[in-house]
């Protein structure tokens, strides 16, 4: 089937990744988008699905379809799977894009302990042995996804906003921005596109009555703006922002994480996460804000 002219592209987005990375989770969320969602399709099916041929009663698909395929499909083969995508991805009528759910493998080992659920690769043998045999086998996969989500440490809400911003069947999607707050010492954001380190600015750590507050608060907040070296930082930030994020809209990116961190994540990174967002909004952009490590740290003994 090949597309007429001025004929809309079926978008189709296959799922793959690890078990227990979050596949099942983002099909619901595509379907609610409104995919037409086929789960754990045998992949000799995948293109029957996809392609009309002709052939008498072969109807050409409706819509957009989201395809969830992994290790636990009949017939499965990664490097198989790869090169089929390819060619559906070089049909004109179809927009073919891989999301590959990943996440660590001590989270999965803990998903897979809390739920007692048997891991599809380890009949006979361990969860870590069954995690380690799929991601060595999933490789190909990885390689040439369109996207790759790491799981480890999103919340639902924060992945089904990314699946939004992503897969959205809008005809004019926006460019959607996240700001997050965070701790270095809790680790780099893994879905971070521009990471900002505030931790030069003057720390509200070491002021007993600040320390047990966060960057929220009023009287931290104006202590963190007190610095004088604050407000040029944000100055330049929000220069270099409003230089790129046109230039992103246009290359079609629909989805940004900003991170501000510091060493603790709830003083400095939490205020400037605030006022970065507030400044974005300002500028007409769809913002959304999370503070990822802000009620983690402050009792713990972490040094902010």
């Amino acid at each position: 089937m090949m597309d007429q002219p001025g004929q809309e592209r079926i978008r189709v987005v296959v799922v793959t990744g690890l078990s227990g990375a979050g596949k099942t989770g983002a099909l619901k969320v595509l379907e609610d988008l409104g995919y037409e969602a086929v789960d754990n399709l045998p992949l000799s099916l995948l293109r029957r699905l996809l392609v009309s041929d002709g052939a008498q009663g072969d109807m050409p698909p409706r819509g957009a379809i989201a395809v969830g395929i992994d290790s636990r499909t009949r017939d499965f083969d990664a490097a198989t799977l790869a090169q089929l995508l390819r060619d559906l991805k070089a049909r004109p009528e179809l927009d073919v894009q891989l999301a590959y759910f990943e996440c660590e493998d001590e989270v999965l080992f803990k998903r897979f302990t809390a739920t007692r659920r048997r891991h599809p690769l380890a009949a006979d043998r361990s969860v870590s042995d069954g995690i380690a045999a799929e991601r060595a086998m999933m490789q190909p996969l990885r390689a040439v996804a369109d996207h790759v989500f790491d799981t480890s440490a999103l919340a639902s809400p924060d992945m089904r906003r990314l699946l939004v911003a992503y897969f959205s069947l809008a005809s004019t999607p926006a460019l959607s921005i996240s700001v997050t707050s965070f701790s270095y010492r809790l680790g780099l954001p893994r879905e971070a596109d521009l990471v900002f380190d505030a931790r030069f600015l003057r720390n509200p750590h070491y002021d007993e009555i600040l320390r047990p507050r966060s960057g929220d608060d009023p009287e931290v907040g104006a202590y963190i703006a007190a610095d004088p070296d604050c407000e040029p930082f944000m100055a330049r930030v929000t220069d270099l922002l409003e230089s790129l994020l046109p230039r992103f809209d246009a290359e079609g990116k629909r989805f940004l994480t900003i991170a501000m961190g510091c060493t603790g994540g709830r003083h400095r990174s939490v205020y400037l996460a605030e006022d970065l967002a507030r400044r974005l909004r300002s500028a007409g952009y769809p913002v959304s804000l999370r503070h990822r490590d802000r009620d983690l740290t402050g009792q713990d003994g972490i040094t902010h």
